[in-house]
């Protein structure tokens, strides 16, 4: 979680987090010695540019298909860096850990840190509906729960931080360029984060789980964590998932491993566990959150 606090004194202190380090998930991993390289060959397609077509689904499932305009079309074949691409902090230093992912989302962390947990999940479901021109759709609230639409923003009008009262003032000619859309998700960085957005979701049944859904944990600290593919049993219909984050420091969003059943990963499989024990995070499959359309 980000705290709500003023703007200039934010901007001296971006190092605060909205997604502290929790031991439980990591020293799982840890525990089972398992990393992205004792994942199935058959699972991996190094030659693969996308979601799709990198991550092959393990024998006896089949992908869930989405219409192409879909939130989960746009998730389940997002681009994705070389593989064995590093992921690196916002500063151009490696990740610590390497071995809790799989694969690396093509898409910027920016030069701030500022795009950490929830703010990578904010920046996917922002990138796809500024793809599909659905502006109106583009809003998040802040953690004191002022609106900030994208298309005021691009109508030329900015934000005034008085304390914990924020208001718009017109400030520009309109402009709807990318630019202008990426200077709108930093603000949503810099003042919103799990807390805020766990608030503005609404919970769904683990059995209803599909691609774009979140599990987060808002507080502080707090985590999140998107549902970036979801493939079903042919015979059983029971639902598997893939998982991308970013974290603390702000970094590149990465695809997890599965560091309990290396055999499957990156898939992970819930049927067979209590709780989402992530590389690390552990959530509660009550934690399953999705975006009000």
């Amino acid at each position: 979680m980000k705290p709500y606090i003023p703007l200039l004194f934010f901007m001296s202190v971006l190092g605060l987090a909205s997604c502290d380090k929790t031991e439980t998930g990591e020293k799982l991993f840890k525990l089972n010695g398992l990393s992205n390289s004792n994942t199935e060959e058959s699972i991996i397609d190094t030659s693969g540019k996308t979601i799709a077509t990198r991550i092959n689904c393990p024998e006896g499932f089949v992908r869930k298909a989405y219409a192409e305009k879909s939130f989960g079309f746009f998730l389940s074949n997002f681009p994705l860096k070389k593989h064995g691409s590093k992921v690196y902090y916002f500063n151009g230093e490696e990740k610590y850990n390497s071995e809790v992912y799989a694969a690396v989302l093509d898409i910027d962390v920016g030069e701030k840190d500022l795009q950490q947990c929830a703010d990578a999940v904010m920046r996917l479901r922002a990138e796809y509906l500024y793809q599909q021109k659905l502006y109106d759709k583009i809003h998040f609230n802040f953690t004191n729960g002022f609106r900030f639409d994208y298309r005021k923003w691009a109508e030329g009008n900015r934000i005034k931080v008085s304390g914990n009262t924020t208001t718009w003032y017109a400030s520009k000619p309109a402009d709807y360029s990318y630019t202008t859309f990426r200077d709108y998700m930093n603000f949503v960085f810099l003042y919103a984060g799990t807390l805020s957005l766990s608030k503005e979701l609404r919970t769904v049944p683990i059995d209803s789980m599909q691609t774009g859904d979140v599990f987060i944990h808002g507080g502080s600290p707090g985590h999140a964590v998107i549902v970036m593919d979801v493939a079903a049993g042919k015979n059983t219909g029971k639902k598997i998932m893939t998982i991308a984050q970013s974290y603390m420091p702000a970094q590149n969003i990465h695809l997890l491993v599965n560091g309990n059943e290396a055999q499957l990963s990156p898939w992970y499989d819930l049927s067979k566990t209590d709780k989402l024990y992530s590389p690390e995070w552990t959530f509660e499959k009550t934690e399953l959150k999705r975006f009000r359309d």
